[in-house]
Parts: structure tokens; sequence; C-alpha cells
């Protein structure tokens, strides 16, 4: 089995909308063979909730106006370190860059296919190591800036 068309419209429309709000590492596995209760996840992350939220709020926008598509469940809100959207199809997990590295979720869902994502998301690859490696930097240099 594989993900159906409606899979791959959710995923990809959710991509966009988490590339467009500058999530970080954003990929997409087709889990229909392993899991019956979905065809996809998409896992997209960022370096602080308040953008979490952001990147959440613009996917369930983006999918309910442009595809008719409302999440059947939404876990994770208050703390916005790891939120799940539920759509049934397709399950995204937006999760907090720190949430993203301890659980590696990529570890679990690797011997799945990957979906193919639109180019803004496949640029987003690699961007949580860049940022880690800028706010050491940052932290490195101390309160002031580096003299």
């Amino acid at each position: 089995m594989t993900a159906t068309d409606r899979s791959l419209e959710l995923v990809t429309t959710a991509a966009q909308a988490a590339a467009d709000k500058l999530a970080h590492d954003i990929v997409a596995y087709d889990v229909s063979d392993v899991l019956s209760i979905t065809d996809a996840f998409l896992l997209a992350s960022a370096p602080n909730d308040r953008q979490v939220k952001s990147i959440v709020d613009e996917i369930e926008e983006r999918l309910s106006k442009e595809l008719g598509a409302k999440p059947v469940r939404r876990e994770g809100d208050r703390e916005a370190r790891w939120v799940l959207l539920d759509y049934v199809d397709i399950v995204v997990h937006v999760q907090h860059s720190e949430e993203r590295v301890f659980y590696a979720l990529e570890r679990l869902w690797k011997d799945c296919p990957e979906l193919e994502l639109p180019e803004d998301a496949k640029a987003t690859r690699g961007k949580a190591a860049e940022h880690a490696k800028h706010q050491e930097a940052e932290e490195a240099a101390g309160p002031g800036g580096d003299w």
C-alpha cells in the first residue's frame, strides 16, 4: 500500500505552510505499510515555543482554507514543545528542536519511504544544526558580543 493522493496533497500543503513559517528539517514518511491508522507522518521543528505555535497555526489554517481539512485531534498545545495534528490521512508532528533531537522520530521511521516535498520544505534540511551552532557561538561570545 502507498499513501493516497489525498495524503500527498495534505503533506505537500502542510510542508509548504511549515516552510513558510521557517520550520527546520521538514521531512515526511509514507507509513501506510507499517501503520493502519494513517498514511503519512510529517515532521518539522522550531527553536522556540512561539515558533512551534506559529507553524502549527499556519498548517491548520492552510489545510482548512485550501483543502477543507480540519484535524480530528490536536495534542500538546499548552506547552508547545511537541504539537501533534491528526488529520486521519496524515499526522503532523511539530516539535521544539530539543524534543526533536531527544525523541528522534526519524530513527523510528527511517525504513519507511520518504515522500517528495516542495523545494521550500527540502531547503529546511540541516537548519536545526545550523541554528544550534549559531546559538553556541553567541553563548560563547558572552554578554555584549565578542570582545
